[in-house]
């Protein structure tokens, strides 16, 4: 999902992420569901400069190995090329903030590797992620997560903007 633009929105994303590690967890009033293992079905969709504005499907599971600090995501889409599909697969490393028992929300960054059926390529990149989860019942929500991308393939530098949103269960 190429856009060519200047590396200032990765300073930012980059900015965030370091600024969200160093910030404690807000402090929980009552207690809170902690679900072990979360599974994200959902959609996505990418802008690109050059192919426009393209959409899948995504997958992802996700686990939390230091409480309130860090949740790992790996995660793995198809999205639609006019010419063939492009299959990301992404490890996120988040850090989570609990808005309220229902809301949860998360910054993280992580490597990606991509590969393009359209140009029987396979090259890597680096996503940003703001992640966005409700959970109206106790172990199904729905979640929103817009991204930013960086990627390097074909002796090329690009970024891209993508979101996905979807259904989550939580086990």
């Amino acid at each position: 999902m190429p856009v060519e633009s200047g590396s200032g929105l990765w300073l930012s994303v980059l900015g965030l992420v370091l600024w969200s590690a160093c910030t404690p967890t807000s402090v929980r009033a009552q207690e809170v569901v902690d679900h072990r293992v979360v599974i994200e079905l959902g959609w996505e969709g990418d802008w690109s400069h050059a192919d426009g504005f393209n959409n899948g499907g995504t997958v992802a599971i996700e686990t939390t190995p230091v409480e309130n600090w860090l949740e790992l995501e790996l995660g793995v889409s198809v999205v639609h090329q006019p010419h063939g599909v492009e299959i990301p697969v992404d490890l996120l490393f988040k850090k989570p903030w609990r808005l309220s028992r229902t809301v949860e929300f998360m910054a993280g960054v992580g490597p990606e590797v991509i590969h393009s059926t359209a140009e029987h390529d396979t090259f890597w990149g680096l996503s940003g992620i703001a992640d966005l989860m409700v959970w109206p019942t106790e172990n199904v929500g729905w979640y929103i997560e817009p991204a930013v991308e960086r990627t390097f393939g074909n002796g090329t530098h690009e970024n891209g903007l993508g979101i996905a949103a979807g259904l989550i269960i939580g086990r």
